[in-house]
């Protein structure tokens, strides 16, 4: 961990303490950039684009094959593609909403738009994989003759555009739920692909029918567990847990370190959306450094402190002199 110290050089010649507390920035009222332009979903709506065109062709190309095979397997396949779909579509229109400007009644604007798109993603995800694997188990039984070659071009072709899917959203799959959901969606895709190459192979060379009902049965397995992740980390999200790369108490500690800090409590942290986290707090200071060392000075250095060490570009910080504590109004330590 770094050392809990956070004293970076400042010029002198601040002005006098304000006799109101302010944010982060030193400015009250603007928008601290949080503007939805410059959401992670956002930079990357161009492979997002390109991602939706290569999966709706490829659904295309599946769904057919799936008809002339009568390849359960594929068909699963092909439902999750048209998933796929929809899920970066949704994430494409909730990129656009998020960009409208904040207003007096939604003062972070729509950015939670793309939260509530990833939610739906995976709500769909988790229905799609209990279809499946129902599906498939009441399959076994029937007489259902599978044709291999057809099943085997359309799962090449969707496996072949599954990799070239990842590569696109490989960078930006860090950075955005919603890209994340469709990067998880697309590799999901590809082993689902494979699934589907193993049991055409397997029908080709031996005629094992029941090779396509298990591959429809790994395929929903394999979809199941993506759909919990990204379900879990929405939730997370929604509920305004502390991010998970944002250690709280560390966080703390350091200001706690920058000289004229006594007491930092009434601590929150959250996340608006992927990649736009938040931080406030009440710091008490001393009496003296109120007065003479100056409020702004202990505020430039303590968002410093947060940039530096955390990373937090929106922070809310409301700095209170130590002689004006009010015993018993600390109730979110």
């Amino acid at each position: 961990m770094d050392d809990p110290s956070c004293e970076p050089e400042f010029s002198a010649g601040h002005p006098a303490a304000p006799t109101t507390t302010d944010d982060a920035e030193g400015h009250a009222g603007h928008s601290h950039g949080l503007e939805g332009a410059a959401t992670p979903t956002g930079k990357h709506r161009k492979r997002l684009i390109l991602v939706l065109a290569i999966t709706l062709s490829v659904f295309l190309v599946q769904i057919i094959g799936a008809f002339i095979s009568k390849s359960l397997a594929l068909l699963a396949d092909s439902g999750h593609m048209l998933t796929d779909a929809t899920g970066v579509a949704i994430a494409l229109l909730a990129s656009i909403i998020a960009t409208l400007p904040a207003n007096s009644k939604r003062t972070y604007g729509y950015l939670r738009v793309e939260v509530l798109a990833a939610l739906a993603n995976g709500i769909v995800l988790g229905v799609i994989a209990v279809v499946i694997f129902v599906q498939a188990i009441a399959r076994f039984g029937s007489e259902v003759e599978v044709q291999s070659t057809p099943m085997l071009i359309a799962a090449v072709i969707g496996a072949i555009a599954n990799l070239v899917s990842l590569l696109i959203l490989r960078s930006g799959q860090k950075e955005s739920l919603n890209v994340r959901g469709a990067y998880l969606e697309v590799l999901g895709d590809l082993l689902g692909s494979v699934a589907v190459i193993v049991a055409g192979i397997i029908i080709a060379f031996s005629g094992w029918m029941v090779a396509d009902q298990i591959a429809s049965i790994a395929i929903a397995l394999l979809i199941a567990p993506r759909a919990y992740s990204l379900l879990r980390d929405v939730v997370t999200v929604l509920l305004e847990a502390a991010p998970k790369d944002l250690d709280v108490d560390a966080a703390r500690e350091h200001m706690l370190a920058v000289p004229g800090v006594v007491e930092v409590h009434d601590v929150h942290a959250w996340t608006i959306t992927s990649g736009v986290p938040a931080f406030s707090a009440h710091v008490t200071i001393t009496d003296d450094s109120w007065s003479e060392r100056g409020y702004h000075a202990v505020l430039d250095e303590l968002k410093a402190c947060l940039m530096e060490h955390f990373h937090l570009e929106h922070s809310t910080l409301q700095l209170e002199p130590e002689s004006h504590d009010i015993p018993g109004l600390r109730s979110h330590d």
